[in-house]
């Protein structure tokens, strides 16, 4: 069964994704791909990151003993992995052989409020290097940082106006600089430059938990927790969607809530849930590409 429209249309590869034996997923929050087309499986299970290759063979585990509660992921053009720690109100970041190379934040203890850390959702990197980081359960803001770990700046505050959220989600960077959150519960996506300064935002969605830049193509797409993924242009034209009818486990629709986003290089998307466990989906794309 073909999900999408167009050039967005996919076929779901079911049983994808094989754990080793006694393995068990849990809730699946995040998930990304590197250079190599290996997909890293962000969990909330006693294995919280699991990489496999394109073809769902298991590869590698990282992070057992250090990851707690995980969130947002971000892979940067060096395949270092950022995992951004919910609960715990810290980032770790590792590099390509799996070390954990760097921390930011205190891991366990909560920033003050409106400060640095309390629940973080993501994390993305701007083209000098800079970090952003949505901090939205118990603040409703994004923190800019230095490569190195250095606060620069915060903004937001609670509240539904232009600079304003309820949940700042999630935080990527488009090809222009420019600073994309997921506003959740307000059912939008809020735009600012790399200053905080606010732009524009993107309604019309249904809770956007998490959002995928496609370096090839100036998409973006968006997972949503009320079962539905969707794909925009830029400029918010939407190109297509599935799902958001009522949870379902048929293959290729959504049992629980869609939470975690990435395509690989071929166009492929994988999709993480919450609410449930063992919530991981590939799309193969077959729209023309």
């Amino acid at each position: 069964m073909a999900f999408g429209t167009g050039k967005y249309t996919y076929e779901v590869v079911e049983g994808w994704g094989k754990l080793p034996d006694g393995w068990e997923w849990g809730w699946i929050p995040g998930v990304g791909c590197d250079s190599q087309d290996r997909v890293y499986v962000y969990s909330r299970s006693a294995h919280p990151l699991v990489i496999f290759d394109r073809e769902g063979n298991f590869v590698d585990s990282w992070g057992e003993g250090i990851i707690q509660d995980a969130h947002g992921i971000w892979i940067d053009p060096e395949d270092n992995v950022w995992c951004v720690e919910r609960d715990t109100h810290c980032i770790f970041k590792f590099n390509n052989r799996g070390e954990l190379v760097q921390t930011i934040g205190t891991p366990g203890v909560a920033g003050a409020p409106g400060e640095p850390f309390r629940k973080p959702t993501d994390l993305a990197i701007s083209a000098d290097g800079s970090l952003f980081i949505s901090d939205g359960y118990e603040n409703a803001r994004v923190h800019k940082y230095t490569p190195e770990g250095e606060h620069i700046l915060s903004w937001g505050e609670y509240g539904a106006g232009p600079g304003q959220f309820e949940l700042s989600h999630c935080v990527r960077i488009d090809r222009f600089d420019r600073v994309w959150v997921c506003d959740r519960t307000n059912d939008r996506i809020q735009i600012f430059d790399t200053d905080g300064k606010y732009l524009e935002e993107r309604t019309g969605l249904l809770k956007p938990d998490t959002i995928f830049f496609d370096p090839n193509e100036d998409v973006v797409y968006v997972a949503e927790l009320e079962q539905q993924v969707s794909v925009w242009t830029l400029d918010g034209e939407l190109l297509s969607k599935w799902g958001g009818a009522q949870p379902s486990d048929k293959p290729g629709e959504f049992a629980y809530c869609p939470h975690g986003i990435w395509a690989d290089s071929r166009g492929d998307l994988y999709v993480g849930q919450v609410q449930g466990d063992a919530g991981l989906q590939k799309f193969a794309r077959v729209g023309q590409v």
